[in-house]
């Protein structure tokens, strides 16, 4: 089955949809998708992307309408949001990377957290129907190194710039869904939690998939940081189908408006750093990697996601084993490098794949 007719997918032909974070790695998927469908998409930015970017590589400059507006920046991004008249917003655009964060604590905040408010305030004067999800992180959490996976109702607040600012973030959503938005019958909020997310497409600074493609794809030696460290390793389409899933369930049931979700992979799926690496050593000619511990940048040890909610109230799973997200992301990579002109047809095909997987 073609996408265009998935069931899920074929509910946003002809929306009109804005996705802020646009040019980042999970929102060029975003914007693939939608344009793709049929959707009538808005994308806002601002910044400078990653060299390579997927959402260059891809051309969606050429596929959607995009906007240079700084979240930050209230009344611009006001304008913008009132002129085109979503029926769905995605709220993507965020400082994502944590080394970044402790280097611009100010910017991560400002971001992350005033960004997200000025979205809310914007949700609380208009009167357009919109339904809007909320991408904040698995790192919410207040991490407490524990085995079991972290519930929605868990306490929020981590202590490290990254976490902390997309804690209140998440906690300023909820504050205005409560107070203001809850209120408005136009409005459907929800809020979407996930985290180390990996797929084709990815050249960020400082996750372990990018760097691992950049040291290789150019013979050098990857350096790892942290080998112990333990996350739930999920594909970028599993995190995007929970995205379009709590879109459309928020938009007919009511009574998830203000809810929050998290999105998490099987436990099988959270293993360390060093056995990523050791797997994906066997996927790739020459690949050679050594362990340098970096003691200033703080992390947490463990994290993981408790995904029951999403199961039973949105009936989300996660489709694929931690094997085959490997798989995906590698091939992507070597596909791209192998012939860079294919790589969009390529990507529509991984997601064909993957939509039509039961």
């Amino acid at each position: 089955m073609n996408i265009k007719n998935h069931n899920l997918l074929k509910n946003f032909k002809n929306k009109k949809i804005i996705i802020t974070g646009n040019t980042g790695f999970k929102g060029s998927w975003l914007s693939l998708i939608f344009a793709y469908c049929g959707a009538k998409v808005l994308g806002i930015s601002y910044g400078k992307t990653t060299n390579p970017s997927l959402f260059h590589v891809l051309k969606l400059n050429n596929r959607i309408k995009c906007a240079n507006i700084d979240v930050k920046n209230y009344t611009k991004f006001k304008n913008k949001v009132e002129t085109f008249k979503p029926d769905f917003i995605f709220h993507l655009a965020a400082e994502a990377i944590v080394k970044r964060a402790y280097a611009k604590p100010l910017l991560t905040w400002e971001t992350n957290t005033l960004g997200t408010i000025n979205l809310l305030e914007i949700l609380r004067t208009t009167n357009h129907k919109i339904v809007t999800v909320f991408i904040t992180s698995d790192k919410v959490y207040r991490n407490e190194e524990i085995f079991r996976g972290y519930k929605e109702t868990d306490i929020l607040g981590d202590y490290d710039p990254y976490g902390a600012s997309k804690a209140s973030a998440d906690l300023a959503i909820q504050s205005y869904t409560k107070s203001f938005l809850y209120k408005k019958n136009n409005l459907r909020i929800g809020i979407a939690r996930a985290g180390n997310i990996i797929g084709g497409g990815d050249w960020s600074e400082g996750r372990l998939l990018p760097d691992i493609i950049k040291n290789w794809s150019k013979n050098k030696k990857l350096i790892i940081r942290n080998p112990n460290s333990t996350r739930p390793w999920q594909h970028v389409f599993e995190i995007i189908s929970g995205y379009l899933i709590l879109a459309l369930r928020l938009k007919k049931q009511k009574l998830l408006n203000g809810q929050s979700f998290n999105f998490g992979p099987s436990s099988k799926n959270s293993i360390r750093v060093i056995d990523i690496v050791k797997y994906l050593k066997t996927k790739w000619v020459n690949a050679k990697f050594k362990i340098k511990r970096n003691k200033n940048l703080k992390e947490a040890s463990l994290l993981k996601l408790n995904s029951n909610k999403s199961k039973k109230l949105l009936k989300w799973k996660s489709k694929l084993t931690l094997t085959k997200t490997l798989d995906y992301t590698i091939d992507w990579y070597r596909e791209y490098y192998k012939n860079p002109k294919k790589i969009y047809q390529y990507s529509l095909d991984q997601l064909q794949i993957y939509f039509n997987l039961k």
